[in-house]
């Protein structure tokens, strides 16, 4: 982006990176989706309640926490966007278990599990092999691969009907990698089966797991739930959202985990940042990313979350 003018007192606004400023550029906490509220009501709890209850969960283990802070030293991350992450999900998502065992037990359960990646009889792999895919096989990294067939499924397939086949009007993620009733995140981050096989590649060089497969639905649901696998999969999450505002809107979001927090809850994180950068060009002073509910909870508890650490 070209130089231009800085007003007394805004930041410079340049072809520099920009560094996001520290916290909420909300003053008050943005909506929280209904179906937070159904799922804390069910759970005959509260969200005060569930911060409280994963808050002292990371201050008890410190296991996990030391677990936490060496995935996110092998990934280049401040171990608090894996706190707020967790925090975060584990508040507006699930409850959750108390200790990280139960994490490791619930794995477990699901490892010996006979199910596939599937809608309708048709397999992804099935699905994805067809014309409307071929743009896709030049990819060359496991998450531009997904990213791809993702689009090609929102604009080809969603709530279409192709070859005599009709597909929901529904997130490909929502249709193919749903196998459970309960619902389709799992384990300590509760990640999505679509994004880790997004994530697989940069999983597998930056701590050494298996590339996973979509014909192995097994092994995609172990290493969601399995809870060290887990914790490099919400890092390698983090770091790709760092890394796309950085390449795409020219701005540094590392030193706000109110914003990670956001886009981990919200996902597509390439796409966000180029609808910012189109947003900033030719504008005197940069437009800032703002946090969702989400996210404004983990700024506004940073000090807290920090004591963790």
């Amino acid at each position: 982006m070209a130089a231009a003018l800085v007003l007394p007192g805004a930041a410079a606004w340049s072809a520099d990176i920009l560094k996001v400023p520290p916290g909420n550029r909300n003053a008050e906490q943005p909506p929280i989706p209904g179906a937070s509220y159904k799922r804390t009501k069910e759970g005959r709890t509260t969200f005060d309640d569930k911060y409280d209850k994963v808050r002292d969960l990371l201050k008890t283990d410190r296991a996990l926490m030391s677990k936490i802070e060496a995935t996110a030293s092998r990934y280049n991350i401040d171990p608090i966007h894996i706190v707020g992450a967790i925090v975060g999900e584990h508040t507006y998502n699930v409850d959750a278990y108390d200790r990280l065992q139960s994490y490791y037990i619930k794995a477990a359960s699901y490892a010996g599990d006979s199910f596939r990646f599937a809608y309708d009889g048709q397999s992804v792999d099935q699905f994805v092999s067809q014309p409307q895919f071929s743009a896709c096989a030049t990819k060359e990294d496991s998450y531009t691969l997904w990213t791809c067939r993702e689009d090609v499924w929102e604009k080809d397939f969603r709530g279409k009907t192709v070859n005599g086949k009709s597909y929901p009007n529904n997130r490909f993620s929502a249709v193919f990698f749903q196998p459970f009733y309960a619902g389709q995140t799992f384990g300590l981050g509760q990640i999505n089966p679509l994004t880790a096989l997004k994530l697989t590649d940069l999983v597998h060089q930056k701590s050494g797991y298996e590339r996973l497969d979509e014909n192995k639905a097994a092994d995609v649901y172990k290493a969601i739930m399995d809870p060290d696998q887990s914790l490099a999969y919400i890092a390698a999450a983090v770091r790709k959202s760092i890394d796309d505002y950085r390449s795409i809107a020219d701005m540094d979001i590392s030193g706000n985990p109110g914003i990670t927090a956001t886009l981990y809850n919200l996902g597509n994180s390439a796409s966000r940042a180029a609808v910012l950068a189109a947003k900033n060009r030719g504008r005197s002073s940069p437009e800032w990313p703002e946090e969702n509910y989400y996210g404004w909870l983990i700024n506004e508890k940073l000090a807290d979350l920090k004591s963790l650490l």
